[in-house]
Parts: structure tokens; C-alpha cells; sequence
């Protein structure tokens, strides 16, 4: 089934479901000893060549977000961007994305309980760039709305956006899988000929034109 098939289901599966459960916040697990292998050991590949070599995998790219703790939250909403994204799930419609353990953004977004994916358009290198860096006002300048049940900020132009409530946080070495159970998703255009965005590419460390 191709990936506008799936979305049509899991719209439907939605609409039938009625009213999406709201599950409590997530608690943020603390930063780890990342530490893999004894100083006396050595690792079993490069990290180096492991980068190289997974670069080679062309990935989409998306800004996952979460809205602020509160209308006096002085931090503002959450966000990060993030290419290890992939659905996951039919039935029930879920998706995963994996975030750094060490990640100061992810216990904002484990408070939260909720998070929007924005999948980016071919236009959008520049936004992926300021929500990857780390101490900035990323939302500065950004425009953007409020997913409709995570009230998570949805950024204009992105090629698709899938609004979530965690379902389940798993260990992975030095990253965390997010699960997320999808509330409302939708596309650019939607249905609409030649009003969809194409989206941007990320391969062996840099965007494709």
C-alpha cells in the first residue's frame, strides 16, 4: 500500500475510532552514561565510518513540536528536527521518531505527552537548519498554527503534519524510540492537483536539490 493509501486508512480508522483517548504526560527518563564499551575496549565500528556509511540512506526530513507547558511557560513551545521518522503502525495508526537521550528538548515534549510531526517541503533547508541547533528562540520569525488535538504548533508550508499522543517510549542505545499514536494527520493540497508540496531530502550529509 503506497504512503497516500495508508494515510487514507488510517483517516478512516480514525474517524471510526471517534474521540482520541488523551493519555498523561510521559516522564522524561534522565541522561544516561552513554558509555558503550570499557576505556580498555575497543568499539566494534568507526563511529566515523558508521556515519559514512549510513549517509547513504536518503532521508525525509521532518520538525517534531510540542506546545508549551502553560500560557506563562517562559521556554515557549518545543521543537527539533528530526530525520529518524518512520510510520509504524496501521492499525492503530502509529508512528516513531528517535531523539538523542541526551536531548534537551525531548523531556519538554515527555511533559507534554503530545507532539505534532511536521514533515518538510523541498523549500523549508532553512528552517531544519535553526530547529537543529540547540539555546536559540527556534520559533522566532516561524509561522505556524495549532495542531487540532495537541494544540502543538503546525508550521506553514510543510509538506504534511501528523498530530500524536505518546504511546510508548523504548531504549535504544544512546537514543530513545518515541511512539506516538496518531490523532490527525493531513497533507499539503490534500486531493488538491498540483498544490503539493514535494519535500525535502537529506543523503550523505546534506539536502537534495
Amino acid at each position: 500500500m503506497g504512503h497516500a493509501g495508508m494515510a487514507a486508512a488510517a483517516v478512516r480508522y480514525l474517524r471510526s475510532a471517534g474521540a482520541p483517548t488523551v493519555a498523561g504526560p510521559v516522564e522524561a527518563l534522565p541522561r544516561p552514561d552513554l558509555r558503550a564499551v570499557g576505556e580498555d575496549e575497543r568499539a566494534p565500528v568507526d563511529p566515523v565510518r558508521f556515519r559514512s556509511v549510513l549517509g547513504h540512506f536518503a532521508t525525509g526530513v521532518t520538525v517534531v513540536t510540542a506546545p508549551a507547558a502553560g500560557p506563562d511557560d517562559p521556554a515557549g513551545p518545543a521543537g527539533f528536527a528530526c530525520q529518524s521518522f518512520a510510520s509504524l503502525s496501521l492499525d492503530p495508526p502509529l508512528i516513531c521518531f528517535m531523539v538523542g537521550r541526551t536531548s534537551t528538548t525531548w523531556p519538554r515534549i515527555a511533559r507534554a505527552g503530545v507532539f505534532c510531526v511536521n514533515v518538510l517541503g523541498a523549500h523549508q533547508g532553512d528552517l531544519c537548519r535553526g530547529f537543529a541547533v540547540s539555546g536559540a528562540d527556534k520559533f522566532a520569525g516561524v509561522v505556524h498554527d495549532a495542531a487540532p488535538v495537541s494544540g502543538s504548533p503546525r508550521l506553514a508550508g510543510a509538506a504534511a503534519w501528523i498530530d500524536c499522543t505518546i504511546h510508548a517510549v523504548h531504549t535504544g542505545g544512546d537514543h530513545l524510540i518515541v511512539v506516538g499514536r496518531v490523532d490527525a494527520l493531513g497533507a499539503s493540497g490534500d486531493g488538491v492537483e498540483g498544490a503539493e508540496v514535494p519535500p525535502l531530502l537529506f543523503h550523505k550529509g546534506r539536502f537534495l536539490a
